[in-house]
């Protein structure tokens, strides 16, 4: 069995452990497609959070506590910044992960695609699956917002670490996407894939961003593999970020059936075969879809990969992959 899982931030993240747990359980390879919508360069260093969240977390060196970073992270560097008056003050970079960052940049500055740079990072880390940024090609989020009497645009970054979201915002735009092709591997995944799952990861500013990479989204909602989504709200909360501050910028009702409808019924021009709720949204229909409520709060991998099975189920029968590379000719 072939799984691909479009992903980002934190909670993408850790929903990735289980989905590793239970691949290893039955023989499965997994490919995660990873959001660089969040990517910024820093101090002249190309810094891809979402990237270096899952990369950190597979490799077992994230902080547990902070949920993001290296565990035993030290700071000498964004203090000796601090000391220089080096903008922008409001991101700080950990002296390890600058480390990265300084591998990263100088394998980019010599002509490496971002999705062979990550797979170097990933030689050190070993998370257990191939990572692959959605697109080599620049491609930023960010956000309309009213800030000091004026209307203008800001990195991703800049809203959410340094005004954590509080100021008046408008809208979300994908600077590059436009342009954007998915990244080296991207479509091959996709179109060998049994199954294509969607994190439980911000659908906003984590799973939006891969899929305005127009022949991405296209390879995922008309491709043979079922398409079923898991729910980042529950019970009309996020289980964690800014996913609510987002969804109420869109219009979109803070839900576990909003986001559902939001992705929308893959017959009716949408993403989605199947939608996992938690058990206390049990009700959340969404037009098209199969709905199915289970536990999903993600308290260790065990439960984590209890989850994935119960998507991987809710997906139904796939088709072998010779069988359908067959009918593909």
């Amino acid at each position: 069995m072939r799984i691909v899982v479009l992903t980002g931030g934190i909670g993408g993240a850790r929903f990735l452990v289980g989905v590793r747990a239970y691949a290893r359980s039955v023989g499965a390879e997994v490919t995660a497609v990873v959001n660089v919508g969040d990517d910024v360069r820093m101090h002249g260093l190309q810094i891809c959070p979402d990237l270096d969240s899952v990369m950190y977390t597979l490799g077992g060196a994230a902080d547990p506590e902070r949920g993001w970073g290296r565990v035993g992270e030290t700071w000498v560097v964004k203090e000796e910044l601090a000391r220089y008056g080096a903008e922008p003050s409001w991101f700080g970079l950990g002296d390890k992960d600058t480390a990265t960052h300084l591998v990263r940049t100088t394998m980019l500055n010599a002509g490496y695609p971002l999705s062979a740079v990550t797979a170097a990072l990933c030689e050190r880390w070993q998370p257990g699956l191939a990572m692959l940024p959605a697109t080599d090609d620049r491609l930023e989020t960010h956000v309309v917002v009213d800030v000091d009497g004026e209307r203008k645009a800001i990195h991703f970054q800049e809203w959410w670490v340094r005004y954590r979201g509080d100021v008046p915002t408008h809208r979300f735009v994908f600077v590059g996407a436009d342009a954007a092709k998915p990244a080296a591997g991207v479509l091959e995944a996709i179109g060998s894939a049994d199954v294509v799952l969607i994190a439980p990861s911000n659908p906003v500013v984590s799973i939006a961003p891969i899929l305005a990479v127009s022949a991405l989204r296209e390879a995922v909602a008309g491709g043979p593999a079922p398409v079923v989504g898991v729910s980042p709200i529950i019970g009309g909360s996020p289980v964690r970020g800014m996913a609510d501050r987002c969804l109420a910028t869109l219009g979109v009702e803070v839900s576990a059936a909003g986001v559902g409808r939001l992705y929308g019924a893959r017959a009716d021009g949408g993403l989605l075969d199947g939608w996992l709720v938690d058990d206390t949204d049990a009700g959340a229909a969404v037009p098209g879809v199969t709905t199915r409520a289970v536990p999903l709060w993600m308290t260790d991998e065990t439960a984590t990969a209890k989850m994935v099975e119960e998507a991987i189920d809710l997906a139904g029968p796939r088709t072998g992959d010779a069988e359908r590379r067959g009918e593909a000719e």
